[in-house]
């Protein structure tokens, strides 16, 4: 499937009434979306397996702890700029071959991001894995969908089920593989991705460059609409809380790497299980809107106490973990409204939308790095926690359009041949009313 699978109007889906009447079990899948699904359980591990390692890298690479977060900086940065050429480069080659380029480069850059001898090489190597990690993310979720049993909602239920294994399981993995080594995680990755890039070969059939052209300009003409970049600012600001937990935590919780994959595994596992199975009920019972208010206001209060308590080992490791009840649910949320929010195809809309998010993302955890090297280890936790205040305050200017996000996923609902019936759509129609 190309990327121009994504130009039905109005799609998403209504993850709340999805979680209580699922049209499909999205686990019966065909081969070829598992063998899709499994690289993009691999690709999320990335996210959280060099956590652990992040302190001892600092210490046998003689780095210091900004230095080390540039790790996250050159992977994020390249792979948002990148995110902005993944549609051109899909509508003139095929899906396939994209999401194949994708893994060659992730495999070819985390060999050499394991073989290296410093810092500024594997930053400079992270900096490639980010640009195969664009071509592979934008890509992979267009594949299956277009592959997928039970449609969009189908596919964004297994989508995110692989996104939860693998932010959970990536920090067990990096410090299984980090206590041996610090080249360890990298290593794992290269033969993990091997496997999937073989998988991906054998079992997805071959997909025709699309008829259609993406142009390069088509991600930043999509964040003309206000809705888009609402959601996208949105993203960075809330960003910018999220990696400055993940990227800068393991610092000041003073753990050993062991130690430090058992926490994270920890906030990968609520990740997981509130992205899946708890956001698609916050969002029925509140709407879009109100439940990402709720969810930022809650993850905010999360990062000040981390801002207070940094010093407080057994407070800051316990909210470090809770940081992943609300990560997982504004991830849910946040992937299905982007999709409906705006009329832009969603290869398009996700391609805008990923530009924006990760640059906060990835300037966060250098950022905190500097900062507590000037004004101590608290400061980048405040600055993270009055981020994600500053998310809602922007999110509050698209209110309406988040409403038009629901309405457009009641429509898909009383498309004929939905699974759903009127009495269900109407039922939905009215619970996303009361809630806005």
């Amino acid at each position: 499937m190309s990327s121009t699978a994504f130009q039905q109007p109005g799609a998403g889906h209504p993850s709340g009434t999805q979680a209580h009447h699922p049209a499909a079990n999205p686990f019966r899948q065909p081969r070829a979306v598992w063998a899709v699904a499994f690289a993009c359980v691999v690709s999320f591990m990335g996210i959280g397996l060099v956590d652990p390692i992040l302190p001892s890298l600092a210490g046998k690479l003689h780095a210091t702890p900004a230095q080390v977060e540039l790790l996250f900086t050159s992977y994020l940065i390249v792979t948002a700029v990148a995110m902005l050429v993944t549609g051109w480069v899909s509508s003139r080659i095929g899906a396939k071959r994209t999401l194949v380029a994708g893994l060659v480069l992730i495999v070819i850059f985390s060999a050499l991001a394991g073989a290296s001898g410093s810092i500024g090489q594997i930053v400079g190597f992270r900096a490639g894995w980010g640009l195969g990690n664009a071509l592979f993310i934008a890509t992979s979720l267009a594949v299956i969908v277009g592959s997928a049993s039970g449609g969009f909602a189908g596919a964004i239920v297994l989508y995110e089920t692989a996104l939860g294994i693998g932010i959970a399981t990536g920090p067990l993995v990096g410090s299984l593989l980090g206590g041996i080594s610090w080249r360890g995680p990298f290593f794992g990755v290269m033969t993990l991705m091997s496997i999937a890039l073989i998988a991906t070969l054998v079992l997805v059939k071959e997909t025709p460059a699309p008829d259609r052209k993406l142009s390069l300009a088509a991600p930043i003409r999509a964040l003309r609409h206000r809705g888009l970049l609402t959601m996208g600012l949105t993203a960075l600001l809330y960003n910018w809380g999220f990696f400055t937990v993940l990227g800068f935590a393991p610092f000041p919780m003073h753990l050993d790497t062991h130690q430090l994959g058992i926490a994270f595994t920890g906030w990968g596992v609520l990740v997981a299980i509130f992205a899946v199975f708890v956001a698609p009920r916050l969002q029925a019972r509140f709407g879009i809107a109100r439940a990402l208010y709720l969810n930022l206001a809650l993850f905010a209060a999360d990062v000040a106490v981390i801002a207070v308590f940094t010093t407080d080992q057994a407070v800051l490791i316990g909210a470090v973990v809770a940081t992943g009840v609300f990560i997982g649910i504004n991830n849910t949320i946040t992937t299905q409204a982007v999709m409906t929010v705006s009329p832009a195809e969603r290869s398009v809309a996700s391609s805008a939308y990923g530009f924006v998010r990760f640059i906060g993302g990835g300037l966060a955890p250098y950022c905190a790095g500097r900062m507590a090297e000037r004004w101590g280890v608290h400061v980048p936790f405040y600055v993270a926690a009055a981020s994600v205040l500053a998310a809602i305050a922007v999110l509050s200017t698209g209110h309406r359009l988040l409403r038009v996000a629901e309405q457009n996923q009641i429509a898909e609902l009383a498309q004929p041949g939905h699974e759903f019936d009127a009495e269900e759509t109407q039922a939905l129609a009215e619970e996303l009313g009361s809630a806005t």
